[in-house]
């Protein structure tokens, strides 16, 4: 259940939705319709022991022309022992000119797991917007009671050098799904009860906990990313993937794609295939326009 809900405008928390039996969902609306430059939109979540919640958007965000300052976006969440979070929110659209600066960071007790996509265009290509803004600067760090289990940042400006070959090679939309998990405990175990806290501010704050029980098992996270190439190996053509287990704790996934359907398939794909093999959970239907 949802313990506290807290946030100001122009970031806004909606009533959590049980579109699955033991797992909190909730939309994370930003209802001024973007952000522009020198907003500062601070989310933060906590989940209790054995808990699950999804968080989510109701569509992409766009990001304006700013004449100087730059956006701030930045997500953290604390997971406590076996709890479990999806975080899935739809993709970044940056207009010309826009200078954007989104950070994600996790920490997890010891069996917590999560399931986490940072997504992105190049701007709005089919009306010639394409590589025109002046900055986009994007950070996921995972971590543990062990220390770092992912961390990368990625800073570009919006010229078409990074269209070229090693780059973006001609794809409209970028993605990064990451799973994660971290040591004693996980697994396809399901989880128990939710119960969650949440609030939100620009230039303040959002927050979820939540309650259950969760069992332990070690994960395998090399036939994880087997799992994952498999379910989207129908996707040629379409879009680009690379797959591959980090050093310890998760998997990693890249994602280059020509259009904002394929991204949206290929994502879906990894995300449902992470949910049964992590959790024994089917794909959930986000009730979305």
């Amino acid at each position: 259940m949802l313990t506290e809900r807290r946030y100001a405008l122009p970031l806004q928390v909606l009533e959590p939705m049980e579109l699955e039996a033991g797992v909190a969902a909730l939309m994370l609306l930003n209802p001024t319709g973007g952000v522009v430059g020198g907003d500062r939109l601070h989310t933060e979540v906590r989940l209790g022991a054995g808990s699950h919640a999804c968080l989510t958007t109701p569509s992409a965000t766009r990001v304006y022309r700013s004449a100087g300052p730059t956006a701030v976006l930045t997500f953290r969440a604390a997971l406590g022992p076996g709890a479990r979070l999806e975080y899935v929110p739809d993709h970044l659209i940056p207009s010309p000119g826009a200078r954007a600066r989104q950070s994600t960071e996790l920490v997890l007790a010891p069996g917590a797991t999560a399931l986490v996509l940072d997504a992105w265009s190049v701007g709005r290509p089919a009306r010639g917007e394409a590589w025109d803004f002046a900055e986009l600067d994007f950070a996921l760090r995972v971590s543990d009671r062990d220390g770092p289990i992912l961390r990368e940042r990625a800073c570009l400006g919006g010229r078409r050098f990074w269209d070229r070959l090693g780059g973006a090679e001609g794809h409209a939309y970028v993605a990064t799904f990451a799973a994660v998990g971290a040591a004693g405990g996980g697994g396809a175990a399901r989880g128990g009860g939710t119960g969650s806290d949440v609030a939100a501010t620009a230039a303040a704050r959002s927050d979820v906990a939540t309650t259950g029980d969760a069992k332990s098992g070690a994960i395998d996270w090399m036939s994880l990313a087997q799992a994952l190439a498999h379910a989207v190996s129908d996707r040629a053509g379409t879009a680009q993937v690379g797959i591959s287990a980090l050093g310890r704790g998760g998997v990693l996934a890249r994602v280059l794609a020509l259009s904002a359907p394929a991204l949206l398939g290929v994502t879906d794909a990894l995300w449902a295939a992470s949910r049964g093999w992590l959790w024994d959970l089917p794909p959930l239907a986000l009730r979305k326009l």
